[in-house]
């Protein structure tokens, strides 16, 4: 999987976390069998409540040697299960925030792909055709969205998987969709994982980007999402963060609502995820 770094202006090749395991549940009529388990919530509660347990401790020298994480990037303290280790959280100074209020910043540790939202509010993402109403039901505005643009930052095992607000303002509504946990890497791409998957859909009144619809997307093996309980809200302060597995954040915004980044938008057109940083800028207010 080719990614983008924009600090070295180099490619990087990465590989899939448990790809033979996905490869086999996504690439064959066996696995296929499996996978309908695989991807259920029962799963997903089954593995966050083993991976609470303190006997899962053992999993994480192994778990950080083969991401190579960076651990001086994070607290220092000895960690009570693998659950604990995966929500820690960053070493103060270890993530620099964009103070530049007319700034977007990334919400978390990354890989972003930036899309157009098409006059029908339609997004072309993967291959796949979505419409507004497939990826946020339940809000009533979507083509105010027509002409706008869809940012996917999707978070690999070895992310920080905790995430911050893009800006400061009000939560004025937050809903949560109950359905699957497939994993969001390129080998789920036959599924609609964007309409099928578990996700909360919150729509932000935002200070400098007006109305933005923020979705926060489990995967497959997703203990949990967990959110903060409140209302308003000040740039990059944490918002919340998932439990173990791979997982997404889509936000969408309006027409004339945010400039990406020029590198950004070019790695996009050649279907490219570019890796950010949580409070890292990645566009500009219109």
């Amino acid at each position: 999987m080719r990614i983008y770094d924009r600090k070295t202006k180099e490619y990087e090749e990465i590989v899939q976390y448990g790809q033979g395991a996905l490869k086999f549940l996504y690439g064959n009529f066996a696995g296929r069998v499996l996978l309908r388990i695989a991807v259920s919530p029962f799963v997903s509660r089954i593995y966050g409540k083993v991976n609470s347990g303190k006997a899962s401790k053992k999993k994480i020298p192994g778990f950080i040697e083969s991401n190579k994480i960076r651990m001086e990037d994070f607290e220092d303290r000895e960690y009570e299960s693998f659950n604990d280790f995966f929500t820690r959280k960053i070493r103060p100074g270890a993530r620099t925030i964009d103070s530049d209020e007319n700034r977007l910043i990334s919400p978390a540790d990354s890989k972003l792909l930036i899309y157009d939202i098409g006059d029908s509010t339609r997004i072309d993402i993967k291959g796949r055709t979505y419409s507004l109403e497939e990826i946020a039901p339940g809000v009533d505005n979507l083509d105010e969205y027509s002409g706008g643009k869809c940012l996917v930052y999707r978070l690999c095992v070895d992310d920080y998987h905790r995430y911050c607000f893009i800006d400061d303002g009000t939560i004025t509504c937050s809903h949560t969709i109950k359905g699957k946990f497939h994993t969001v890497s390129p080998l789920s791409e036959a599924y609609k994982i964007y309409k099928e998957n578990y996700r909360v859909v919150n729509v932000l009144s935002t200070k400098h980007f007006g109305e933005v619809i923020h979705i926060e997307v489990g995967a497959l093996l997703i203990g949990k999402i967990v959110n903060r309980d409140v209302t308003d809200f000040k740039k990059g302060e944490e918002k919340g963060y998932f439990e173990p597995g791979g997982s997404t954040i889509v936000q969408l915004f309006k027409k004339d609502a945010v400039r990406p980044d020029y590198d950004l938008i070019r790695m996009s057109a050649d279907h490219i995820e570019t890796k950010v940083l949580y409070g890292e800028g990645v566009g500009t207010s219109c």
